[in-house]
This record gives structure tokens, sequence and C-alpha cells, in this order.
């Protein structure tokens, strides 16, 4: 069955979904065919290379667990983003790594060492996303990959506002002497 324009995909995923959470294994394979390689992305450049297939896996088995909470308020799509964003917070802050996220010293920029410029090099951008630490890079792919606000941001991960946008900044810093250098 070939499926054309926005409404028909968006009924068939709401079927899917509706019998993924009445235990159709099928319909969430579906589910998760369509939505893996965004899922996946998502937590690759929030997480980088190393973590981003495990974490990816972590996501899709909560969400199996999930459905059932799935009101349909919002597209399945936005749900399940926001459930693997939260996913991906909680993995970082498990792994201690929020302490050492937020740094508040504007020096910090200047021990950060950034590899000798090489001509022959092409700007890889993916590559540049991994090489922040991990707050900025969280910071920088919430705001400018995924589209939050600096409030939302804040919110999800119990920082201030003006925290947000420092280490958005920051990001964008070290982002701009990666690929500069």
């Amino acid at each position: 069955m070939a499926l054309s324009g926005d409404r028909p995909i968006h009924n068939a995923i709401e079927s899917d979904v509706a019998l993924a959470a009445r235990g159709d294994s099928s319909a969430f394979e579906r589910l998760y065919r369509i939505h893996v390689a965004r899922i996946h992305s998502l937590t690759r450049r929030m997480l980088g290379s190393d973590e981003a297939d495990e974490v990816t896996q972590d996501i899709f088995v909560r969400t199996w667990h999930k459905l059932g909470q799935f009101r349909g308020d919002s597209r399945f799509s936005t749900w399940l983003h926001r459930l693997a964003v939260n996913v991906v917070i909680e993995r970082r802050r498990s792994f201690a790594i929020q302490r050492e996220r937020i740094v508040d010293d504007p020096s910090a920029l200047d021990l950060v060492t950034v590899a000798p410029a090489r001509a022959d090099l092409t700007v890889d951008f993916e590559h540049a996303i991994e090489q922040l630490p991990p707050g900025a890079r969280e910071i920088l792919v919430l705001h400018d990959v995924e589209g939050y606000k600096h409030r939302e941001i804040a919110a999800m991960l119990a920082i201030t506002t003006g925290t947000s946008k420092r280490q958005l900044h920051r990001a964008r810093m070290l982002m701009r002497r990666h690929l500069d250098g």
C-alpha cells in the first residue's frame, strides 16, 4: 500500500502506535524503522558516536514500555523525540557528566587545544560537534540543531537560562575554532 501526503502517513503511524501499545510487535517494528535514523542522529550528536547505538536501543526499549502512556496530545514523533532527549539527559546525569558540563570560567576557552590547520582536510561538522565538551555539545545540539529555546533547555537540564546561553556561546566559539583551524 503506497502512502502519499502527510495525512495518510500520519494515520498509518497512529494506527501502528495503537497496535503496538496493545503488544503488536510488527507495528512497533514499523514505527522503529520510520524513526530510528532521526533518533540515532540525535543521540550521536548529543553523546558522540561511541554511545549512540546503545542509547538508541535504550530509547526504543523505553518507548516499547511507555507506549501505553502516549495519549495522542501531540504527534508520536514529537512524543518520541522528547522521550529520547530525556533518556539522553538521564544517561548523562547517571554517569556524573553533569558535574563536568558547566564551566562558568571564561578562561576555560584558553585551555582548549585545537589541532593545527591542514589545507587538505574538508570541513566535517559532525566531527566538530564530537570534539565539543559534553555540556557545550548538548546545548548546541538542543538549541541549534533541534530548535529548543533557552528556557526549554534550562528546564530540561535544570540550569538557568543564562547558563544555557553562555554554554551555547562557548560551543559556537569552540566550533568556530575547530572549523577554522
